[in-house]
């Protein structure tokens, strides 16, 4: 509008400009000004900073509504070619934010073969396996050739053992990068699991049961037969074992196990926590998990899940400092009271149950279909 006047204007103060010309000049602007009128409206309404100004409003109040609700994870979507989201978290900050450090892992994770231990996290994808330390504040895996035969992890007391489904074990030393063939004389299948005791005892996990070798190996004797034998965990010479009747225990180094959580249904894990141990049951009958704690070295458990909402799929329970950390379907929820609470912390990412280990004070968080 302000070209319009100023060119009126102009026109007018020229003295041989012809009258006739002016008077045309002046119908023509007041037109043009006229139909202008309701595009400048228009552009005026449609103004970036007006858009911005709405935005902020609109914004505002979703986080004004969304301020009781657990934080969800903004995922990143410009990661460079080949970089994975959604495979693993991590925490540092007592579960208050989860960063994806997905970023450099290949899509073909194997969401059962990976580790816990002092150095980090250790992950089996393909022919490689993936180390992050617990230390790094970004994004940041190692890889190392691996053979691709072996798709499970297990810590050692001297370095990492690999193994598969059919019996065939490795084992890379600490401070070493090759991987030697160990415990070839082993010769069940369907091999679920491995783990050394402090005393050096060395269990496999099968679908048969338990086996044990007090000889590095040498022979094995089968000390449980009642179904298949999973997770073990060992604290103050009191090894727990998750089973296919539920949780058993032994006090004399594996020889004997005793099943002590029954509920007709199944073990699903079992972990060390501060001066005990924690585990989650599956009752078939009533299709619900429970999660326990122990306090006497497994002689009696207390529930800890009263006010934790009841699902068949609870996956993994951990402790970093006074605080329980629980992997659920509808995310990982955090107990500060020895889980007369729980408080939802991390939403559940693309409908998946969180595995959760940790590693001193950092948690590592691993979506999977279905959790364990």
């Amino acid at each position: 509008m302000c070209l319009y006047v100023c060119a009126i204007a102009n026109v007018y103060v020229q003295p041989n400009f012809p009258i006739n010309m002016k008077i045309i000049i002046a119908l023509f602007s007041c037109m043009m000004f006229v139909f202008s009128a309701p595009f400048e409206k228009q552009n005026k309404t449609n103004s970036p900073s007006d858009n911005a100004e709405s935005e902020a409003k609109d914004m505002a109040t979703a986080n004004k509504q969304s301020s009781t609700r657990a934080p969800r994870l903004v995922v990143r979507r410009d990661l460079p070619f080949g970089g994975g989201v959604n495979l693993v978290f991590r925490s540092a900050d007592g579960g208050q934010t989860w960063q994806d450090i997905s970023e450099g892992l290949p899509d073909n994770l194997q969401r059962d073969g990976f580790i816990v231990n002092e150095d980090g996290l250790y992950l089996c994808a393909g022919n490689g396996i993936y180390h992050s330390m617990p230390n790094f504040t970004t994004p940041f895996w190692k890889k190392e050739i691996f053979p691709d035969k072996h798709t499970s992890l297990a810590p050692g007391k001297h370095g990492i053992f690999a193994y598969n489904n059919d019996g065939q074990f490795l084992q890379r030393i600490n401070g070493t990068s090759a991987w030697s063939p160990v415990y070839s004389s082993f010769q069940e299948k369907q091999v679920r699991t491995i783990f050394e005791s402090d005393r050096g005892t060395v269990f496999v996990g099968t679908d048969k049961g338990l086996f044990k070798s007090i000889n590095s190996g040498e022979t094995w004797k089968q000390v449980y037969a009642r179904g298949w034998g999973m997770k073990i965990v060992e604290l103050n010479g009191v090894l727990m074992a998750t089973s296919q009747e539920g949780i058993i225990r032994s006090t004399d180094n594996g020889e004997n196990w005793e099943l002590v959580i029954s509920e007709g249904g199944v073990g699903i894990s079992v972990e060390v926590i501060n001066g005990g141990f924690a585990a989650i049951t599956y009752n078939t009958m009533l299709k619900t998990r429970r999660v326990r704690t122990s306090y006497d070295g497994g002689k009696t458990w207390q529930p800890i899940d009263y006010n934790l909402p009841a699902d068949a799929s609870i996956a993994s329970i951990v402790q970093v400092g006074d605080n329980f950390f629980c992997g659920h379907p509808a995310g990982i929820f955090r107990s500060s009271d020895n889980g007369k609470t729980w408080k939802l912390l991390f939403h559940s990412v693309e409908n998946k149950v969180f595995n959760l280990s940790v590693s001193g004070n950092v948690i590592y968080a691993i979506p999977k279909n279905g959790g364990c």
